[in-house]
Order: C-alpha cells, then structure tokens, then sequence
C-alpha cells in the first residue's frame, strides 16, 4: 500500500518523481508533478488509461495559470471568479508542463483548486499538479477514499493522510472557450 504522508511529505515526494492519492476540491485524485513525463506515465499504467487520453492538471491561483496559458480568453477569469461549482477550462498551448498530459490537439484542462491542501501541495511543488480521477479507466469515480480500487492503493507511491472518511461531491464541470469566447460544455 502507498505510503500515507502529510502535506509536507507529498511534497517532497512529489519532488522526488512519487506519485500521489490525493482528495482534492471534488474527488479523489491521482496526482504528480506536471513537468514528470515519467509519474505520469506510471498513473496511466496504474489506471490502465488509453495513452491518447488527456488530463487535468490544478493550479493553486491564477497568477500560475497565466504563467502556464499564453492566451487567458477575459471571460475564463469571470467563470472562475463566479462558478458555484469547481470548473475546468481547457485552453490551447499550455507552457512548462509535460507534453504527456494535453490532448491531442496540444490542450489542457486547468482548473484553479480552492482546495487549502491542494494550494499548499502546489505551492510547494511550484508547478501544476496533475490530477485524474482515482479509478481504474472506465470505472466510476470513487465517492471517497474507501471506494477506491485495492490496485491503486496498493500501486500508488503515497496517499495523502486527509479526509479518508468524508464522501467526496462530483467532478468538476469541464469547459472549453474558443477564440471567438464561445463556451463549451464538455461535462
């Protein structure tokens, strides 16, 4: 079973190429550094994840996603001021993170986390963290930390030791902006 740490231990974890189960401002995560091609690829074994399949990665305040988005459309700073509920924008052409987690066409969902845990992992990682649904591809996501798979608590390098008996809500809303500040709901 993956290690269980506290904030400071994921961190240095984190720093050290681990990877890392984690609750976040929705459900739980499985995370490592954004700019790690090789943790990454370890989550897509760990949850038999299609290698085409893109990710999500958090940013703990805007000022980091406008250091990793060239082209922040005005209307995204309005959703993430104002949505009720989590939401991930995807933009075009992220910077300083992975090739291994964007899309096919070279986009990346990034949520802003109000998550405090979440903040203070990233702040001290000082990049985004990935962060994919803690599932095996195909399954549902877990409701909390006792509905995840054996495989990945078994597989996974740390579990972070936060809120293991809370019911986790939903994910995230996902949505994509266009050039021309069309919105697209994708979840």
């Amino acid at each position: 079973m993956g290690k269980l740490v506290d904030i400071k231990g994921a961190i240095e974890g984190l720093r050290a190429g681990k990877t890392l189960l984690y609750p976040t401002d929705t459900i739980w995560g499985l995370g490592c550094m954004s700019t790690n091609d090789e943790a990454i690829q370890r989550i897509k074994d760990l949850k038999d994840r299609p290698a085409d399949k893109s990710f999500i990665v958090l940013v703990s305040n805007v000022a980091m996603l406008e250091r990793h988005v060239k082209t922040i459309p005005d209307v995204c700073y309005d959703i993430i001021d104002f949505s009720e509920k989590p939401t991930t924008i995807i933009y075009d052409s992220p910077i300083g993170i992975s090739r291994e987690v964007l899309a096919k066409d070279g986009s990346l969902g990034i949520r802003v986390t109000n998550d405090r845990s979440c903040q203070r992992m990233i702040q001290g990682i000082r990049c985004p963290l990935v962060s994919t649904s803690a599932n095996i591809s195909g399954s549902p996501s877990p409701t909390g930390y006792a509905d995840i798979a054996d495989k990945i608590k078994e597989e996974v390098d740390m579990i972070l030791n936060e809120r293991l008996d809370e019911i986790t809500t939903s994910p995230s809303s996902i949505i994509k902006i266009s050039s021309n500040n069309n919105v697209e709901v994708i979840r």
